[in-house]
């Protein structure tokens, strides 16, 4: 399920999760539950548009302290409840984005028992990307995000 990894360009956070990964897909699938846990707190999610499938539309918007920052892109893969792939190399009608960043691709794999290994890998270009985004604070902000995913989720069961 998971995709041959380049060190030098991928970035990698791996839980395993005390939520199902119908739950956990529900909650990246649908803005009225994306919006409570998608960026680390205090920061926020203002507006959040998603056309799940191939092609669709996958914009967020976020207020971090005080700014808001853009960040639209489409779907590449969906199969659900086990993977979405989503990129900001290319806007709604696959439009080509001016400066892409980052296609990820999150995985859901049932461990049973109501548990998941939730899987997300944030794949760069270049090194120079990547690099910037693990110093950024990738593993510090994904990992709380996770966590907030893991929490809001148990809160919906």
């Amino acid at each position: 399920m998971t995709p041959d990894l380049d060190p030098e360009l991928d970035l990698v956070l791996t839980r395993e999760m005390n939520a199902p990964r119908e739950l956990l897909y529900a909650c990246w699938t649908t803005p009225e539950h994306l919006v409570h846990w998608f960026v680390p707190k205090p920061h926020k999610v203002t507006a959040c548009h998603l056309d799940v499938r191939p092609g669709g539309a996958c914009n967020t918007t976020f207020e971090v302290d005080g700014a808001e920052m853009e960040n639209n892109g489409v779907y590449l893969e969906v199969i659900p409840n086990e993977k979405l792939v989503f990129t900001d190399t290319y806007t709604a009608g696959w439009k080509p984005a001016p400066e892409p960043f980052m296609t990820a691709i999150v995985t859901f794999e049932n461990l049973g028992g109501g548990r998941t290994r939730y899987t997300a890998i944030a794949r760069h270009r270049n090194a120079e990307t990547a690099r910037t985004h693990r110093d950024m604070g990738f593993y510090d902000g994904w990992g709380t995000v996770a966590t907030q995913l893991e929490a809001y989720a148990q809160g919906l069961k």
